[in-house]
C-alpha cells in the first residue's frame, strides 16, 4: 500500500464516520473536533509507549500499540486533507530540509574535532 492508497482509505473511513455522526448528533466533527480527538489518541499512545518501554503494565502492549499508531495516522491524514495540505509534499520537503540541516550540523562536528 502505497501513500495515496492510505490517504485514500482515511477519507473513506471518514465518510463513513461523518454518517454516523450526523445520524448521532445530526452534525459532522469539525476540524477543531478531529483535532480534540487526535490529542486523546497522542495521550493513549504515550501510555503504551511507556508499557513498551517497560515502565507501564499494559495487556497486549504490541497489538495495541499497532492499533493507536494506526489512529494516529488515521488523524494526521484526514487533517491534512480538510486543511487543504498535501501532506506527501510536505512530508517530503521537510525531510528534505530537516537531513540537510543535521547533515550540516554534523559537518560542523566532524570539522571541530
Amino acid at each position: 500500500m502505497n501513500f495515496s492508497d492510505l490517504e485514500k482509505a482515511a477519507l473513506q473511513l471518514n465518510e463513513l464516520y461523518e454518517q454516523l455522526e450526523a445520524k448521532r448528533y445530526g452534525r459532522v466533527w469539525s476540524t477543531q473536533e478531529l483535532a480534540l480527538g487526535f490529542m486523546g489518541d497522542v495521550g493513549d499512545l504515550a501510555k503504551l509507549v511507556q508499557a513498551h518501554a517497560g515502565v507501564r503494565t499494559i495487556d497486549d502492549v504490541q497489538a495495541k500499540l499497532g492499533h493507536e499508531l494506526s489512529d494516529c495516522l488515521w488523524s494526521v491524514l484526514v487533517l491534512a486533507n480538510k486543511c487543504g495540505i498535501d501532506l506527501q509534499a510536505e512530508f517530503v520537503r521537510n525531510t528534505k530540509e530537516i537531513s540537510e540541516y543535521v547533515s550540516n550540523e554534523l559537518g560542523k562536528s566532524a570539522g571541530a574535532d
